[in-house]
């Protein structure tokens, strides 16, 4: 989160229409759960659109830009790779050490999470090949799962600068709100 190192989520690959709604999925709980900025593959110019409308109406910061060359990016990463796979090391297992590096050593940090079939050499290149399980899921799903316990729920504390709305906790109902209207 913003007072560490970055941490950014790379969707690695997307099948236009087929995708459209997993890939905006990937990026906005990117953003709610703690990275800094998500990066989509250039064909991805609507999931952009509707993570940066998202961004404007209930705040940031939060980056999302488009890259049409993501092996590259992964493989000129100046910092440490997280790979999500169902073929990976347990979460449980790796989680500490990938918090260690990004904490205590400063690396910044880069979330993979495959659309399309995953080439082996976003395998070799990652740091960590991690499984949320060693079952079928949804990235979306296992991008939740490894936020949550790399940044040990902090995030769920995060508060969001230049909201134009804001979400009223509450028991039932459906409360949206502008930041003067809740205070």
């Amino acid at each position: 989160m913003q007072d560490d190192p970055e941490v950014a989520v790379l969707r690695f690959g997307h099948r236009p229409g087929r995708d459209d709604r997993m890939t905006t999925h990937v990026g906005l709980t990117a953003r709610a759960l703690g990275a800094d900025r998500v990066i989509l593959p250039d064909n991805a110019g609507q999931s952009l659109e509707t993570i940066r409308d998202i961004t404007t109406r209930f705040g940031g910061p939060f980056d999302a830009e488009l890259d049409d060359s993501q092996p590259a990016t992964i493989r000129d990463w100046e910092g440490r790779v997280v790979h999500l796979t169902m073929y990976g090391e347990r979460v449980q297992d790796v989680e500490g050490e990938v918090r260690t590096a990004h904490h205590d050593e400063g690396e910044p940090l880069l979330v993979v999470v495959g659309g399309e079939k995953v080439p082996f050499e976003v395998y070799d290149e990652a740091d960590w090949n991690v499984g949320v399980t060693n079952q079928p899921h949804s990235e979306v799903a296992g991008l939740a799962v490894f936020l949550d316990r790399f940044f040990e729920g902090d995030e769920l504390d995060r508060e969001w600068d230049d909201a134009e709305q804001v979400v009223v906790p509450e028991e039932t109902g459906k409360t949206v709100v502008s930041p003067e209207e809740r205070e």
